[in-house]
């Protein structure tokens, strides 16, 4: 068996939140870090070009390849569940949208007992890891390891999409991060001039130059070892090899949603019903572990249009597809720069809601699923998401064997508010497409088709087209209750010397796309490590 020797602190997981832990704690030079990562290398060129998401999600390089159970609120259908599975994680493969959320988010997290977790709280932390493109003031920053910059395109098909939720009492704004994302704006993104940035590119790559910093590449973790109470190492393989680690300090878990409660479950901290059942001894009995799942599912409806530019068009040639690449390869701009989606919107479903509840991806495409063809007509994509759903799921082993993939349930559509948040969301796109400034486009709904009104037939169709946008959280859930996972340290309940920091530990989901509320949180948790190795805690 391999030793990989003795450390202050071992993150389990380079993605969003591991790289920047390893970077805060590892600035230390009296802190001995190791980092292990179960995937490889970040040396595939499609993690570098914006598009080539599309050439990382469902490849076993890059990806976990996860599905879900088969969702009866998705009329049966299962989904596929992609998680980065390289150095960057999730950074590496995802939509490289820049978003916080809302204030009321992290308030409502302070109002829940977690001391410390409200806006004026993490504010700082987000400025602290943003390099933005051009401001530096009470927002934003400059001179942090996260790059956000402007998409490098335009189209004038999703500019009339603006003026229409204009007319529908939608304003344009400038900037989604100001604590009220009210309004449509281009999103910015987590790109380098039209380069995807990714965590280990900002975070883990310079720190990798210290000495008292290691990285483990194809390193899956088997178990937690404990001691007395207290987690001090870890049963894992190095490219299929036996192997462990010891840490004198803390072991950090940063495997994500999936990763985190699975590795706690495989340790014998979880549901002791659900540990027995797989042969696991129970060491800590959690019945919390895992449950808590939240995730914002995308309405994928789908207008032809007439007389517009679209995606469709460009891709349906080999001289349009040269065109694309020239660009890029001269400017780095246009459609190979793209994230998957260019235009947002944050609104409100209905009036009863005081912030925006919904928020919409719009793309200047169509395509029945991801890695299939465009569609050979013109065509928009006006993805719509509940933002704060009630529904909940859970993820559990379904082996003791680590290499086993988990059961995901996400059991999206199965809150009745849930499902009248989706039709009334589908209502609210019809009167955008409906509105005056898109009329010259004559759109036509494709999905989920005009003859659909009823709210229970609404929310079928939501069922039939809806699909994950990749933002699961809450696995691990954070908590002032004793029945939580972890505290508000992030401290694993029952057991010392082991955190989870991750989106699993937010205990509601943010109002937005999840990956900069992912680093903040390792922001914070490095400054309480810290602390806490500061006051011998």
């Amino acid at each position: 068996m391999q030793a990989l020797g003795h450390f202050d602190y071992i993150i389990v997981g380079a993605g969003s939140a591991g790289c920047v832990l390893a970077n805060r704690l590892s600035a230390d030079p009296d802190i001995k870090v190791l980092v292990l990562e179960a995937g490889g290398k970040d040396d595939y060129i499609w993690i570098h070009i914006p598009v080539g998401y599309l050439y990382c999600m469902g490849n076993p390089r890059t990806d976990w390849g996860f599905s879900t159970a088969p969702e009866p609120g998705l009329n049966g259908r299962s989904l596929n569940y992609p998680r980065g599975k390289v150095l960057g994680g999730c950074s590496a493969i995802n939509g490289m949208i820049y978003m916080r959320g809302q204030a009321a988010d992290y308030d409502r997290w302070r109002q829940m007992g977690l001391a410390g977790w409200g806006w004026d709280d993490v504010l700082p932390l987000f400025r602290k890891g943003e390099d933005h493109y051009a401001l530096d003031d009470e927002f934003h920053a400059r001179g942090g390891g996260c790059r956000v910059e402007e998409q490098r395109l335009s189209w004038e098909i999703l500019d009339a999409f603006r003026d229409a939720c204009e007319e529908n009492g939608i304003p344009k704004i400038a900037d989604f991060n100001l604590g009220d994302n009210f309004g449509s704006a281009y999103f910015q993104v987590t790109q380098t001039s039209g380069i995807r940035w990714t965590a280990a590119k900002g975070f883990l790559k310079p720190a990798m130059k210290r000495p008292n910093l290691t990285v483990v590449t194809g390193a899956q973790v088997s178990r937690i070892r404990m001691q007395d109470g207290r987690a001090v190492g870890l049963d894992l393989t190095v490219n299929g090899e036996p192997a462990r680690a010891d840490a004198s300090g803390e072991i950090i878990l940063s495997s994500g949603a999936v990763g985190s409660p699975q590795i706690l479950e495989l340790s014998g901290i979880g549901n002791p019903q659900i540990l027995g059942k797989h042969g696991i001894q129970t060491a800590v009995a959690n019945p919390a572990v895992g449950e808590n799942l939240q995730d914002h599912l995308q309405i994928r409806t789908i207008f032809k249009v007439s007389n517009a530019l679209t995606l469709n068009q460009l891709t349906n040639s080999l001289a349009g597809k040269a065109k694309i690449a020239l660009e890029y390869a001269l400017k780095r701009s246009g459609p190979m720069s793209m994230a998957p989606s260019q235009l947002g919107v944050f609104a409100r479903s209905d009036d009863s809601f005081e912030t925006p509840n919904v928020e919409y991806h719009i793309q200047p495409l169509s395509l029945d699923r991801f890695g299939e063809p465009l569609h050979s007509f013109p065509a928009i994509t006006a993805s719509v998401c509940n933002l704060r759903p009630d529904s909940r799921g859970h993820i559990h082993i379904a082996s003791a064997d680590p290499r086993s993939q988990p059961e995901i349930r996400a059991n999206y559509l199965s809150a009745e508010t849930d499902r009248r948040v989706a039709a009334d969301s589908i209502r609210l796109t019809r009167r955008i497409m409906a509105s005056k400034a898109l009329s010259k486009y004559e759109p036509v709904e494709h999905l989920p088709g005009s003859r659909v009104h009823t709210d229970e037939d609404l929310a079928k169709a939501a069922g039939d087209i809806g699909t994950t946008i990749f933002h699961p959280v809450g696995t691990c859930r954070m908590g002032a209750d004793e029945a939580s996972v972890v505290d508000e340290r992030l401290r694993v309940r029952g057991i010392g010397g082991l955190r989870v920091v991750d989106a699993s530990v937010m205990p509601t989901i943010t109002s937005g796309n999840t990956a900069a509320p992912t680093m903040m949180i390792a922001e914070k948790a490095s400054e309480m490590i810290r602390a806490d190795r500061r006051a011998g805690a």
